[in-house]
């Protein structure tokens, strides 16, 4: 028994040849590949999108704003996972015969969730600027939409046959296609590995079950049940995320001794072993912290005077045409009243 990794063209769907081949227009031997590894990536943040904004739009958030936020945490998030990367493997990209072209093919996996993290939080520091909302109220609102993010991103790391673990007999391991370089001399062509890449699928789809059973559990207090917003007031001010970086933390410090591939140490201890360990004692310091400091429930999701609310979004039968615009910049002003009700803007 074992499970068998995808062909190795089911990596990417060429969708230049295919347009080729039924567009008389396109030239032949024009190329435009789709990668699976990015697909799944986008299907994760999508996914996590949408359990955001659930989350956000219940505590009075503005409906879909996350997307504002997002749009900042994926550009920074993607950025900087490519940087801690590079930096943590630089063998794979720097040297006799490497070609540092290949930093930029992020398509070809190699992409860093603690270096997504660093991006992603100053991302979301500017764009929670921008619209007024409070930094921890968003990062505890995305804290599971991130482990299920990740979740589904692992399986572009087994479409890519990359994120195993060492060689295992259990009826579980992996199949590995060879050659690959992440194979170090003298393992048996048959052998099997650990796929890691499922462990910590599992274990991040379990992290976001155990948040939100812990953020939702009820208390009683003398036989009754306390309301939803004192219920969740132990689990504001940023505590989720911290109990999402002790959760990922414990189960990343583990997947990753087993990794086979190689990585810089330190200590003869792998780098991203030191930023699981790192997560989990920031997890613990915003907890810690956050629980002496902020008892009470959070106010409000956005900063004092940033609220929004229903009232002030633009009324449907307003009508605001370009000539405002014009006028606006003109500095002038109507000649004759509006007759279809007064232009809102918000």
């Amino acid at each position: 028994m074992s499970i068998p990794s995808p062909p190795s063209d089911w990596r990417y769907f060429d969708l230049g040849a295919w347009l080729a081949s039924v567009l008389p227009f396109v030239p032949e031997g024009f190329s435009l590949r789709i990668h699976a590894y990015a697909i799944l990536i986008l299907i994760g943040i999508f996914a996590a999108v949408v359990l955001t904004n659930h989350r956000l739009t219940k505590r009075g958030g503005e409906p879909w704003i996350i997307i504002d936020i997002s749009l900042w945490a994926v550009v920074f998030g993607i950025v900087f996972a490519r940087l801690y990367h590079v930096v943590t493997h630089p063998g794979d990209y720097f040297g006799e015969g490497k070609d540092p072209w290949e930093i930029v093919q992020i398509w070809d996996g190699g992409n860093a969730i603690f270096g997504a993290l660093i991006g992603g939080a100053i991302g979301i520091a500017i764009a929670c600027r921008m619209t007024g909302l409070r930094f921890w109220s968003v990062a505890d609102a995305l804290a599971p939409g991130l482990l299920l993010a990740q979740a589904i991103g692992r399986l572009g790391n087994y479409m890519n046959q990359e994120l195993f673990g060492l060689p295992t007999d259990l009826p579980w391991g992996l199949e590995i296609d060879r050659p690959n370089s992440a194979i170090p001399v003298g393992i048996p062509e048959d052998a099997l590995f650990h796929p890691t890449f499922l462990y910590e699928l599992l274990w991040n789809l379990a992290g976001v079950a155990v948040i939100l059973l812990i953020e939702n559990r009820v208390r009683v207090v003398a036989g009754q049940k306390l309301p939803e917003f004192e219920r969740r007031a132990d689990w504001q001010w940023g505590k989720v995320l911290g109990l999402y970086l002790i959760w990922y933390g414990i189960g990343r410090t583990w997947f990753e001794s087993i990794r086979l591939d190689p990585s810089e140490t330190f200590l003869g201890v792998r780098s991203n072993v030191w930023a699981a360990l790192a997560g989990i004692v920031i997890g613990l310091f915003i907890l810690l912290y956050q629980s002496r400091n902020h008892r009470g429930v959070e106010p409000s999701v956005y900063a004092p005077g940033r609220e929004w609310s229903p009232s002030t979004a633009i009324d449907s039968e307003d009508t605001y045409s370009e000539v405002d615009d014009i006028d606006d910049a003109l500095g002038g002003v109507d000649e004759a009243p509006a007759t279809s009700g007064s232009a809102s803007r918000s």
